[in-house]
């Protein structure tokens, strides 16, 4: 049996920017605190923090004084910086310059909005960390969608900014901006129709990936899709796999593989998230070949 790893799988520019950032502090250092965990992977998260990472929350953040706190490649609202500048926490700032320039974009058009009572609406997840950090450019005041039901939320007799989470499915957003287009037209029938902008602030290394997955997954019989349940990115790139090739599965580690998956293949493609490691990626093919082995 083949087993190939996909080889645009992996971390995106951001991810490895942020990690490359917390292992070279550490290098320095025997403990550095982050912002949340630093990728949505639960097996990267516990390499790192068997290097002295440690995970805390907004709530944890506030007690803390006098130490190095990093941020993550998600980027954060005004308010964290507000916060490290009065208790004096050095932030050592990984995000990802494609989220701050997006931050940038959402704050100028909350501002400039303003006069025209505009909204500013994001589709994406809810809690999300990068949701979070762009919801605060707009004092939080910005209307986050993820399903047609939350367009509801909308005023559509004023204007309306939408962008999106940069890792979220390019369709999707498509999608949401054809009807947010057509429930502007219903509500204002007899009327003149307020300014709509729509912005695909989307990452071009996440939705480069759909086309490629699509791709590489008509080229197996079986597609394993490694990736962090927590991961949004992940949930999407898998459902371009199992759209193109039924014999898709997900998993977190190589634990979760089932033999009776590969009985009749003889090829296996290995791909994953913009979260995922490659390590972990080559420990699960590892052990799919482990398997093809004993049954040869």
């Amino acid at each position: 049996m083949n087993v190939t790893i996909d080889k645009n799988s992996g971390y995106c520019f951001g991810v490895e920017f942020a990690i490359q950032m917390a292992e070279d502090e550490m290098e320095h250092s025997e403990e550095l605190y982050c912002l949340g965990d630093i990728v949505h992977n639960s097996m990267e998260v516990q390499r790192l923090y068997n290097k002295g990472l440690r995970i805390i929350d907004r709530e944890q953040l506030k007690e803390l004084r006098d130490c190095k706190v990093l941020i993550r490649a998600h980027g954060e609202p005004p308010e964290t910086y507000k916060l490290a500048l009065e208790n004096n926490i050095e932030l050592i700032d990984a995000s990802c310059p494609v989220v701050l320039k997006l931050q940038n974009r959402v704050k100028h058009a909350y501002d400039t909005g303003k006069p025209d009572k505009g909204q500013i609406v994001l589709y994406g997840q809810v809690g999300h960390a990068e949701v979070i950090g762009l919801a605060g450019q707009t004092g939080d005041e910005a209307i986050i969608v993820t399903t047609e039901a939350d367009l509801d939320k909308i005023d559509f007799t004023r204007p309306v900014t939408l962008f999106s989470q940069t890792t979220k499915s390019t369709k999707g957003f498509y999608h949401i901006k054809e009807l947010i287009e057509e429930r502007i037209r219903q509500a204002n029938a007899d009327s003149a129709q307020p300014a709509f902008s729509a912005n695909d602030s989307i990452c071009r290394q996440v939705s480069n990936r759909e086309p490629q997955l699509a791709r590489f997954s008509t080229e197996h019989d079986v597609i394993v899709f490694v990736s962090g349940k927590k991961s949004s990115n992940g949930k999407a790139l898998y459902s371009v796999c199992k759209q193109h090739n039924p014999n898709s599965y997900f998993v977190e580690n190589e634990e979760e593989l089932q033999e009776e998956w590969f009985q009749q293949a003889s090829s296996v493609g290995i791909c994953g998230a913009t979260s995922t490691p490659m390590w972990l990626m080559e420990q699960v093919a590892a052990h799919i070949s482990s398997i093809s082995a004993v049954e040869a």
